[in-house]
């Protein structure tokens, strides 16, 4: 069994012709539609029913409608580096789950309540299931993969001491999984670069296929092997280094050469109303909730600290 990279011969889902679905809100019903790829229309949206639309002016919803959302919780050489000193975690990947409420269209707003000080951006790429899944090998694995998207997996660190074992409020708040704008199939993942942008300036790199630690065929066989995955369901695949607390107004991006861009703008509203009585755990500022907002800086490198510096004057 291949686990590792590069492979052979690439899977299905991997290569060509490049396939983009998305779903655009129109009149207040959605639709689904086709990029065109080449030929007349070439750039263009055509709907199912035939219609062309300017991709640039469409109001995107989330391409997906997962029975669950479930993350991987460090997938990249260089976040492993980061946050444990060391190229791969552990022996074998972890998980947490994202509830469905928390997907977020591509152009949205991304909500930051008052009462949080640490709105954490990671840039990653998200495994779309394509049809039911359950007991498979890492090599069978790849049939079951309807594509990929670009996403944002943003979290409020401030739950980080209440929640840590389950991530919750930290990855489960709502609009914090912008995601798409389209799922993706035909194209080589692992020679593609992934970039986190704030304000326009580069805060997140990595090339996929050089910092993969598990492959989404690995991750898909090991969650398969008790957990039956479902046509629609979404696997987040971890972000690589520098991930790190933004303000409200900034905004954020996710791009991937060859899948496509997803953006968000921080927007800040008020505090819940029951915090105000004193209903659960309130947002920390502890010394563990710093260490994973604010980082390593010196084990990142420079030009990404100076990016986020920049981008955050400008924000």
């Amino acid at each position: 069994m291949n686990f590792e990279f590069p492979f052979g011969a690439l899977p299905a889902v991997l290569s060509g012709p490049r396939v983009e679905r998305r779903r655009v809100l129109l009149g207040g019903s959605a639709f689904w539609g086709t990029m065109v790829e080449d030929g007349p229309g070439q750039g263009r949206l055509r709907l199912d029913d035939g219609r062309l639309l300017d991709p640039a002016d469409q109001n995107y919803l989330p391409p997906v409608a997962p029975s669950k959302i479930i993350a991987v919780h460090i997938s990249y050489s260089s976040r492993s580096q980061e946050t444990r000193q060391r190229p791969r975690p552990s022996e074998t990947p972890t998980y947490f789950t994202k509830p469905p409420t928390s997907l977020n269209g591509h152009g949205g707003q991304i909500l930051k309540p008052a009462d949080c000080k640490y709105l954490n951006y990671e840039g990653e790429y998200a495994v779309v299931i394509g049809k039911t899944c359950r007991n498979v090998t890492p090599d069978e694995a790849w049939d079951f993969i309807e594509g990929f998207c670009p996403a944002l997996d943003m979290g409020l660190q401030d739950f980080r001491d209440t929640d840590q074992g389950s991530m919750l409020r930290v990855k489960g708040a709502d609009t914090l999984l912008p995601i798409g704008p389209g799922i993706v199939r035909g194209v080589n993942l692992f020679a593609q670069t992934l970039r986190t942008l704030v304000n326009g300036r580069i805060v997140q790199e990595a090339h996929i296929g050089d910092e993969t630690i598990w492959g989404p065929h690995y991750v898909i066989a090991d969650i398969a092997r008790h957990i039956t995955l479902v046509a629609g369901d979404v696997i987040l695949m971890g972000t690589p280094c520098h991930s790190r607390s933004v303000d409200a107004g900034s905004e954020v991006a996710c791009e991937i050469t060859g899948l496509g861009r997803v953006a968000g703008t921080v927007v800040a509203i008020d505090a819940p109303r029951a915090s105000a009585l004193g209903v659960g755990h309130a947002p920390t500022d502890t010394p563990e909730v710093r260490r994973v907002a604010l980082g390593f800086d010196e084990r990142v490198p420079a030009w990404l600290r100076d990016n986020l510096r920049a981008a955050k004057a400008v924000g």
